[in-house]
């Protein structure tokens, strides 16, 4: 069910604030987390911005790779969102044997079309994403700024430019987060006129 979607239109994947998924890899290694704060930034070349906690292990591979994917995951993935964000990779990482949350969680993945960061299969968008380097910013606010080099969509809720959530079920609708593990769903749309 998975389309790909023309880059000039990449910002509309993320402009209704959806709660995402961040993936990263280096070095053999890979994470999935949850975040609340990502934001289109930019229409050509698409551009985003999103807040990673400098204590996450997925930070890390970050800033190993220069890459990362941002997911926007489905109602239908709550509770994996809310085991991503707040189980510790780095703690999977470092156990023995090693793993990580994609193995623990039997989190199934596919690849991406740009980037080595896994992305997490059953998600609404995914968003293959280049670092721009701003190592001020990312130091003093945890704000990562990134180029979107390749976007995918699930034709059943985005097609034609835009989300499709009226008709859509429940469980194809995007979280939104309220805090301690709550989110909210979008509900039905409005369109509205310009006066005049």
């Amino acid at each position: 069910m998975r389309q790909d979607v023309p880059l000039a239109q990449a910002s509309r994947l993320l402009n209704h604030g959806p709660t995402v998924l961040v993936s990263a890899a280096h070095g053999g290694r890979r994470n999935v987390m949850a975040a609340a704060w990502a934001m289109p930034l930019d229409f050509e070349p698409p551009k985003v911005a999103v807040v990673i906690d400098k204590a996450t292990f997925t930070r890390r591979l970050i800033e190993a790779s220069g890459e990362f994917a941002l997911m926007v995951p489905s109602a239908a993935q709550a509770d994996l969102t809310v085991t991503v964000g707040n189980t510790s990779g780095q703690a999977l990482a470092e156990a023995d044997p090693p793993s990580d949350k994609f193995a623990a969680q039997g989190i199934a993945s596919f690849a991406a079309q740009r980037i080595a960061a896994p992305l997490v299969d059953g998600c609404l968008a995914w968003l293959e994403c280049r670092v721009i380097a701003w190592p001020d910013v990312t130091a003093a606010h945890d704000l990562y700024l990134a180029e979107v080099v390749a976007a995918q969509a699930d034709s059943r809720v985005f097609h034609g430019g835009r989300w499709h959530f009226d008709d859509a079920p429940p469980e194809l609708r995007s979280l939104h987060h309220l805090g301690g593990g709550q989110f909210v769903l979008p509900g039905a749309s409005v369109k509205g006129r310009q006066a005049g």
